[in-house]
């Protein structure tokens, strides 16, 4: 079964995402630290890890320059950030430096339960009502949004396609997708290859985070 590091400072969470994991993974392994030292020797000396839930402001992280050093030392066990920080950016950044998802600790167990599913069956997981949200008007117009796709590339998405995109957006894995949209997922598989080379990104993740704040319903009336 499943081998997972909860690095986190406060004794509460880490009792509370242990019990979300055990009543949802049985014979699922925790092993608990309260820094990013401890984390990094742990990482070391387990090459058996299957997940890390790492929090962004425990002693010795300094942010996301944690996550990077995690990565680094440890490039091939793949990293969650749990935290209570909510903003946009720092959910962007976190997956831009090489975490696989981003759970929000004001999330309810459900929604943790649902996350650690997606991201044990190698998915990634995004919170969707972050990822959606708009900035500020004064701060869009102070600079264009990196993240923004051109609408030509948008126009050349088929109808199924942008369906397929909009469902990405929301977090839902190729099976989801494929279940909600009553298609194969070999089908979703080859509609995400062509997504992807249409909008010029690299992979799923730069997609949804580009998509994240598209308004679906006008590409869709056309």
């Amino acid at each position: 079964m499943y081998k997972i590091l909860i690095a986190d400072d406060h004794p509460l969470f880490r009792e509370a995402i242990t019990n979300v994991i055990e009543k949802s993974f049985p014979g699922c392994e925790t092993i608990e630290t309260e820094d990013l030292d401890s984390a990094l020797s742990i990482t070391q000396e387990s090459d058996e890890l299957d997940l890390i839930l790492l929090d962004l402001n425990m002693p010795g992280m300094n942010g996301l320059n944690g996550l990077i050093t995690l990565r680094n030392e440890a490039p091939t066990i793949p990293v969650v950030i749990v935290s209570a920080e909510e903003d946009k950016q720092i959910v962007l950044q976190a997956i831009t430096y090489g975490a696989v998802g981003f759970i929000t600790k004001s999330s309810p167990r459900e929604q943790m339960t649902e996350a650690l599913t997606q991201i044990l069956a190698g998915n990634v997981y995004l919170p969707s009502d972050i990822i959606r949200s708009s900035q500020p008007e004064n701060r869009r117009s102070s600079r264009k949004d990196e993240n923004q796709i051109p609408p030509e590339l948008l126009s050349s998405l088929t109808r199924r396609q942008l369906l397929v995109l909009e469902r990405m957006s929301k977090g839902e894995s190729n099976k989801q997708i494929a279940y909600n949209l009553n298609i194969a997922e070999t089908t979703v598989k080859a509609h995400v290859s062509a997504i992807l080379r249409k909008l010029n990104v690299h992979n799923r993740i730069q997609a949804v985070l580009c998509a994240g704040n598209i308004d679906f319903g006008e590409y869709l009336k056309r």
